[in-house]
């Protein structure tokens, strides 16, 4: 049992309303939380309220974020509140990390998959949808493989299977066939999609009772972040571990959103969560966070304009004791490239009066915008990162070696196994691998049998029927490959994770090849190396766990994870739907013009408008002491120059809280 807390110290420095959320310990609680109203802290102290004050053990709550920076953020703010050894026992983390731990407990025959399945990435993904094109004799041109992955994407969150997949066009029909064949390729991988694992944990929450009522059990207080955020697939799961559908249950379901911030409509996130809460907890609570701790009261009336122009929402009056502050600076531009000079001109300014680089971010709808950015900072030798660009996780390196270590613990990782046959280059062709996968298939085996067959016997009569033809060479090489996997799967059994990287590299003569005496092999290498210090991470567990830990952790994380704050003093570009959950000292907000913010594909689509509106409102909110919104009067994108009109959204501001030139020319 955790030692009490005292009360009065965990409510000390708390503003009322959110003493009002950190004690409110039964039932439906929604808590509608203003940008910079420390939302944050008020889930904190809320656990640590369950636990010191009320007396709940710590491992009946479980608390779900939307990124692992704010699980991080919440677990370290935890430890200092009650104790590392409470935190240990506590279930926290995103949705899609506590739906793995879900699914590997409970795996089994019944659902298809064991509890070894790998998660595939968006690359892996595209190439189990390329294979199932390739499959069905259907031309790649017509049926874009992202654009039927994201109808495979929509229909996941929906908990739409393969088999209810009910088509609105022809196009629709062809991707509901490639569903099936994604599906099927994806288990003959034992691999899941980030869409499956809220797919296929809502669906045992819901089909399986025992199942249900041992999660209700275990976890009887529920706290979810970013509920705004949550999609069909998500909102199901919360209402199953809530128990919605019986009248009795206690529903101690703590939900922290605000429909205002709500921008990732794209990828299923549906605002209107919120108001399917009040529906189906009707007695539910609601308090309202709108004392900000992070703007000036000119950002926050400024915000509070944009905002107020959208209907179906809750309006939330946002007040700071911070000062009125300076205004919000409008200033038109002729072009882009004056546009990124004048940036340059402000952050150069301001830094020779004291600030720093790191104090600055620029921010934009579309990353093709950054271009003109980056050319300017480069050649003014602005330093700056780039959050969206080439992921760290993405480089050519790094997939291959996370490869050879999802194929070690997951043999049947058919997508990993292609990545790394023939890599380092070893004589196994495009045909030969082909002519593989044929046999496997007529054999109705796995390809790693499969590599079994050839190098377990040399005589190619004694193989199975079907034998591929295969010469000399390439039949040594495929040997040679599947006794250095093979050893290396028998080292994983004994070797922490970063000894059995440290195998992968030598074994396989990926170093020796990577470091080919470049200065880009080099660099590569380097990026290895800083592979071989995030394994180090989990070389305290044991080695088969601590692999799957390592693989699933790589797995999930984000764009805006990898903003590394020890980076040095840099500007950081982005584009506004990356800077949800970031704040900076001074804000640049680019290409405030229509067609561009708004987008132009919102222009007639009432709900795309209220979500440009939002996504502007979020931009806004980032700003601690100075904003800048700036539009050019012509701007050439994609090759095509064109005259600018200022965004509608800017003379929604009211006059006195701006400075600068007037938006002539604005849109309808």
């Amino acid at each position: 049992m955790h030692a009490p807390l005292d009360p009065a110290t965990l409510l000390h420095g708390l503003n009322d309303r959110q003493r009002e959320a950190v004690q409110a310990i039964e039932g439906p609680v929604l808590v509608l939380a203003g940008p910079g109203s420390g939302k944050t802290r008020v889930l904190t102290h809320r656990v640590a309220w369950l636990v010191g004050v009320a007396g709940v053990p710590p491992w009946h709550i479980l608390a779900v974020t939307f990124t692992n920076k704010a699980a991080r953020e919440m677990t370290e703010r935890l430890v200092a509140l009650i104790g590392r050894p409470a935190v240990e026992r506590l279930t926290a983390g995103t949705f899609h990390a506590i739906c793995a731990r879900i699914l590997r407990r409970e795996a089994g025959q019944a659902l298809g998959f064991d509890a070894n399945f790998v998660i595939f990435d968006t690359d892996d993904q595209l190439k189990v949808v390329r294979n199932a094109l390739e499959a069905l004799n259907l031309d790649p041109k017509t049926y874009r493989a992202n654009a039927i992955l994201g109808a495979i994407s929509n229909a996941k969150n929906e908990l739409i299977r393969p088999a209810d997949y009910v088509a609105q066009s022809y196009w629709h029909e062809v991707a509901g066939r490639v569903y099936h064949r994604y599906q099927a390729g994806l288990r003959e991988s034992n691999a899941l999609d980030f869409d499956d694992l809220l797919l296929e944990t809502a669906c045992l929450m819901r089909d399986d009772a025992a199942v249900r009522a041992r999660y209700q059990e275990r976890y009887p207080f529920l706290m979810v972040d970013e509920f705004q955020d949550t999609n069909t697939a998500q909102y199901a799961l919360l209402k199953a571990l809530a128990a919605a559908d019986t009248p009795e249950a206690p529903h101690n379901l703590f939900v922290v959103g605000d429909e205002d911030q709500s921008i990732y409509r794209w990828r299923g996130a549906d605002w209107r969560n919120i108001q399917r809460f009040r529906q189906d907890f009707p007695g539910c609570r609601t308090i309202l966070l709108e004392q900000n701790y992070r703007s000036t009261q000119t950002i926050l009336d400024a915000a509070q304009a944009i905002i107020d122009r959208n209907a179906h929402r809750t309006r939330k009056a946002l007040w700071t004791e911070s000062g009125g502050g300076t205004e919000v600076t409008v200033f038109e531009c002729y072009d882009e490239t004056e546009e990124a000079t004048y940036i340059v001109r402000e952050i150069e300014r301001r830094v020779a009066a004291g600030a720093s680089y790191a104090d600055f971010a620029v921010m934009y709808r579309t990353n093709a915008q950054s271009r003109a950015i980056e050319d300017a900072f480069v050649r003014w030798r602005v330093p700056y990162q780039l959050v969206g660009g080439t992921r760290f996780y993405d480089r050519r390196e790094i997939r291959d070696v996370l490869a050879y270590l999802r194929f070690v613990h997951n043999p049947m990782d058919v997508i990993a196994l292609e990545r790394i046959v023939n890599v380092p280059p070893r004589n196994i062709g495009p045909k030969a691998w082909a002519a593989l996968v044929d046999w496997a298939r007529a054999l109705g085996a796995t390809l790693w049998d499969t590599l079994g067959y050839i190098a377990s016997e040399t005589d190619r009569d004694a193989h199975p029927a079907g034998a591929p033809a295969l010469d000399g060479r390439t039949r040594n090489a495929l040997v040679r490959f599947h006794d250095i996997m093979a050893g290396l799967m028998a080292a994983r059994a004994t070797l922490p994770v970063p000894q059995l990287l440290e195998q992968v590299l030598e074994a396989g003569g990926y170093a020796a090849w990577l470091r080919d005496g470049t200065d880009e092999g080099e660099e590569r290498w380097e990026n290895v190396r800083e592979l071989r210090g995030v394994a180090l991470d989990f070389e305290s567990l044991a080695p088969g766990d601590g692999l799957a830990a390592f693989l699933e952790s790589v797995a999930l994380v984000s764009d805006v994870d990898s903003l590394d704050g020890r980076a040095g003093a840099r500007v950081t570009l982005l584009t506004l739907h990356a800077a949800k959950g970031l704040e900076f000292a001074v804000v640049f907000i680019t290409g405030v013009e229509e067609d561009r913010l708004p987008h132009a594909r919102a222009a007639d689509d009432a709900e795309g408008l209220a979500e440009e509106r939002r996504l502007f409102y979020v931009g806004l909110t980032r700003a601690r002491e100075k904003l800048y919104l700036l539009h050019t009067f012509r701007r050439t994108l994609y090759g095509t120059s064109e005259v600018s009109a200022p965004s509608r959204f800017l003379s929604d501001i009211p006059p006195h809280l701006v400075e600068g030139r007037p938006a002539a020319r604005g849109g309808a």
